[in-house]
């Protein structure tokens, strides 16, 4: 150290510093970024050729599918509508006569005949009737018997000149009277008979009666709107179902060649019910569904079917016989129209045009396109192309994702 007047100068060789990149440390991360550029794009290279080798080697791997031959059938057309049970009779029974319900013969439920005794009304007070009538008969008979006796007598003494014209007519006219009043005595009778046997109610019908709707020992009116009970005839029983307006010429014109089964299913269409024939086609078609309602008849005799029960009828329209049939699940469709993938020997598919016919229950009629015994692919077409290798599994085994 030099002091030279007020001015002191420090001498040291590390003061003065060195560049960054004269520094080592700089040169080793700058070779690191370089080595890793280069990694980098050799690696993006790297990469689509291996996707592109993985897609090859997938492409080669043949798609597993399972198959079906088309074969031939006898395919039926039905026509289905959601109906409703509807009884050939529902009739309410009301007394026609006022008295008091004495007995009643029926159980609730109970499936009774027509002309079987279901109730008694009291019939004392009708009985009283039939005797007054009876004697009032008896009384102006005698009376007639004897005006008409009278009136033998004066004809003959009219003939004989001894009583005036005026007599005789008298007497003529009273015995029409008495005629007359014989009539109205009879009348009465009758009508006394009458409520006589409306006091022993009978059933009009066959079929189950209801509840009970009034208990004996009640006095009953034949004003009374409520009914002793409600017998609904349930064999046979009809079906009423509505069918689009569209099917009804098809529809008549089977009609006219012979009868057409219906059948009866549940709401879900898995159990067959009842099966009955088709009886008759509404007389008007209902402009707001643009519906025609059809009545079948069933015979109903294990009571299948219950009045005002919701039913899926399906009408037998027609019968295809000697069909070609494929399952549904084999059909595809592009803006062209309907094709189907048919296997050829080499294991790969082609795609093959079809026009369809009938389609129902989850098999198709094809009309044109298929030959009897070729097969079809009914699972995994959504994976197939024209040309598309694949492996057919058997039923029962799931296909290789």
């Amino acid at each position: 150290m030099q002091e030279n007047g007020s001015e002191t100068i420090e001498s040291n060789p590390h003061s003065s510093k060195r560049p960054f990149f004269k520094q080592w440390w700089f040169w080793l991360i700058l070779l690191c970024l370089i080595v890793g550029g280069f990694f980098s794009v050799w690696k993006e290279r790297q990469l689509p050729s291996a996707a592109s080798a993985a897609s090859k080697k997938g492409a080669l791997l043949p798609t597993p599918v399972f198959v079906a031959a088309a074969r031939t059938g006898d395919m039926n057309l039905y026509l289905t509508g959601l109906g409703s049970v509807t009884p050939l009779n529902n009739v309410t029974i009301r007394s026609r006569v006022d008295g008091q319900l004495m007995d009643v013969h029926f159980r609730e439920g109970q499936n009774v005949v027509k002309g079987s005794l279901l109730a008694v009304i009291d019939p004392r007070p009708f009985q009283v009737q039939l005797t007054q009538a009876e004697g009032q008969m008896a009384r102006d008979r005698e009376q007639l018997n004897n005006a008409r006796l009278d009136l033998e007598r004066y004809r003959t003494l009219w003939k004989q000149d001894s009583i005036p014209r005026q007599q005789l007519d008298t007497q003529e006219a009273l015995v029409r009277q008495y005629e007359g009043a014989v009539k109205i005595d009879q009348g009465q009778i009758d009508s006394a008979r009458l409520n006589l046997t409306y006091s022993r109610i009978t059933a009009p019908v066959s079929g189950r009666a209801g509840l009970r709707l009034v208990d004996p020992g009640n006095m009953v009116h034949a004003t009374d709107t409520g009914g002793l009970l409600t017998i609904t005839q349930v064999q046979p029983i009809a079906v009423v179902f509505p069918l689009p307006e569209d099917s009804l010429p098809q529809v008549l014109q089977k009609m006219k060649a012979g009868r057409l089964t219906v059948e009866a299913f549940d709401r879900e269409m898995k159990q067959n019910l009842a099966a009955g024939e088709l009886a008759t086609v509404d007389n008007q078609i209902d402009p707001a569904t643009g519906t025609v309602k059809l009545k079948a008849f069933f015979a109903n005799r294990n009571s299948e079917l219950f009045p005002n029960q919701f039913v899926n009828a399906r009408l037998l329209l027609d019968v295809k016989k000697d069909a070609i049939i494929i399952p549904s699940a084999a059909l595809q469709r592009n803006p062209q129209g309907a094709f189907v993938f048919v296997l050829r020997p080499d294991k790969t598919v082609a795609m093959r045009a079809v026009k369809i016919g009938i389609t129902q229950g989850g098999e198709a009629t094809v009309v044109e396109g298929l030959a009897v015994g070729e097969q079809v692919v009914v699972e995994g077409a959504e994976r197939l192309r024209e040309g598309s290798k694949v492996e057919v599994k058997e039923p029962g085994r799931t296909p290789n994702k």
